[in-house]
């Protein structure tokens, strides 16, 4: 399954982007002023970037919440789970159409 949007912007990009946010904070009044600043400069929204930094903070651990890794790996534990449901279902009807099929067969004369 493929994502439902492109990811417009490079791993390397999003690091830097960042990085220069925590660098050039002091230079701005507040923290929003500095993602708009790097945010303009790099071609993404302000609330892109913001995303970005939240998400680096909740990776490097200053922050509550799921990092990247262990989103990536509930994501795939979902998809596993999923599949395992859909096998489960088709074994149990599977199960059931061959019991049903050795009773028809027990029964005829």
């Amino acid at each position: 399954m493929t994502s439902k949007t492109t990811n417009k912007f490079s791993p390397e990009v999003r690091t830097r982007a960042v990085r220069m946010v925590l660098d050039h904070e002091a230079e701005h009044t507040s923290r929003w002023q500095a993602i708009l600043s790097i945010a303009a400069k790099i071609g993404c929204t302000g609330q892109t970037l913001n995303e970005w930094l939240k998400q680096a903070e909740r990776d490097s651990g200053r922050k509550p919440g799921l990092t990247t890794d262990m989103a990536a790996r509930l994501k795939a534990l979902e998809r596993e789970n999923r599949e395992l449901r859909q096998a489960n279902e088709i074994l149990r009807k599977a199960s059931a159409y061959f019991a049903q099929a050795e009773l028809d067969r027990r029964f005829k004369p």
